[in-house]
């Protein structure tokens, strides 16, 4: 399982629009990370640059030994919209995830090995939902269609799992479900496991590590124990006073929108 590196990182979107700006952490295997910000901190750019979408203006980002371009199939990805397709069932939406072994042609011909249907009912039963397997998209919860977005992600055997605002729609019950089992399939998979969240009680929950960004630097690099009301406030914020304190509840999304942070 590799190590993620991202080293002296800059994105620029035009020609004055700073998305990340000089970021250098890594991330070791197995880790379950969590990043935390305002809107337009930079944290679904960081993903994009992760999952090979996007490419730095400056910098580098390595999995491993190998130096991202492009694409990667060793990365699954969990999207805040399921984009599922409504009229397949769970199982089918989760093994569409073994497209990247069997090609577009194979996969809409319903031509896929034993081993990946296998992989497919496994991933449904890591996510609990191995008894509605059968059931179309369209008539599951949201929370539902979000732990078969999860699923699809492991029938695509990932080495490392990126999740971009997972659970930002989901009332709070629904959200605990998704990430509940998206930190089991983590945990059971050793699974190196990257995830940006708007609701900050939910994040102290599952993270094991938190990167706070704001402004495309990274300014919060610890766990649980470290991140402190006074951090919080710096990461949404800027600042320590004791008229900004978050509120207890309150979402990087009501942060954001009290910020002037930049678009990411």
């Amino acid at each position: 399982m590799p190590t993620i590196e991202f080293e002296n990182v800059t994105k620029l979107y035009g020609e004055d629009t700073v998305a990340l700006d000089d970021v250098s952490f890594t991330i070791s295997e197995g880790e379950f990370v969590i990043l935390l910000g305002p809107s337009g901190a930079g944290k679904s750019t960081m993903l994009r640059v992760l999952n090979g979408l996007t490419q730095p203006t400056e910098g580098s980002v390595r999995i491993g030994d190998r130096e991202i371009q492009g694409n990667r199939s060793e990365v699954g990805m969990v999207f805040q919209e399921h984009y599922l397709i409504e009229s397949k069932t769970a199982f089918g939406n989760a093994l569409s995830g073994a497209l990247s072994r069997n090609g577009l042609v194979q996969s809409a011909l319903g031509m896929h090995a034993e081993s990946d249907k296998l992989t497919a009912l496994e991933a449904l039963q890591t996510v609990g939902l191995l008894e509605e397997a059968g059931q179309r998209a369209e008539s599951m919860s949201g929370g539902q269609k979000q732990r078969v977005g999860i699923a699809r992600a492991l029938v695509q055997e990932p080495e490392i799992v990126l999740a971009d605002e997972p659970v930002a729609s989901l009332d709070p019950k629904a959200a605990r479900d998704v990430m509940r089992y998206l930190k089991k399939a983590a945990t059971e998979q050793d699974l190196t496991t990257i995830t940006s969240l708007h609701q900050v009680n939910i994040a102290r929950e599952f993270g094991d590590r938190f990167l706070g960004i704001r402004d495309g630097e990274v300014i919060f690099d610890g766990d649980a124990d470290d991140l402190t009301m006074d951090e919080m406030d710096r990461i949404y914020y800027g600042s320590t006073q004791d008229d900004t304190t978050i509120p207890t509840g309150t979402t990087t999304k009501e942060a954001g929108e009290a910020d002037g942070g930049r678009r990411a």
